[in-house]
């Protein structure tokens, strides 16, 4: 099982992230202009959601995670329903929802490593490969 330490752990060990609340939750960004791009953060559900999910809507953290696209959000979600989810305010857009009381580490560290990459300038993602072969 995950926890906030982790995830703040693991983003915060890849170049050019920093972290950010932003309407009061928190979110991890990298680098890019002035405000960063989000690719991992905090994201608890609000009555609307609960409302959509029904007997469905988790009660534990809540981690949202950018993905590459939306084949990949697809292929994601249907690799373990158990742990990731999404929502109606997410349709179309290429990001899932983590069940962060279901998810081991190394998967998390797997998902938030890519949804970096898919985010971080191409110079840094070059960079880093070039140090940590995938």
């Amino acid at each position: 099982m995950a926890t906030w330490e982790d995830v703040r752990r693991i983003a915060l060990g890849l170049p050019e992230t920093f972290e950010r609340t932003s309407w009061g939750s928190l979110g991890w960004r990298v680098k890019h202009r002035e405000s960063g791009k989000l690719f991992v953060w905090e994201r608890p559900l609000g009555k609307r959601d609960r409302e959509q999910l029904g007997d469905a809507a988790p009660d534990g953290p809540i981690l949202g995670v950018r993905v590459p696209d939306l084949g990949a959000k697809d292929a994601v979600l249907a690799s373990d329903p158990d742990v990731y989810f999404t929502i109606p305010h997410f349709g179309g857009y290429p990001a899932v929802l983590v069940r962060l009381d279901r998810i081991d580490v190394a998967a998390l560290e797997e998902l938030v490593v890519e949804a970096w990459l898919c985010r971080a300038a191409k110079s840094a993602v070059k960079r880093y490969l070039a140090e940590h072969p995938l």
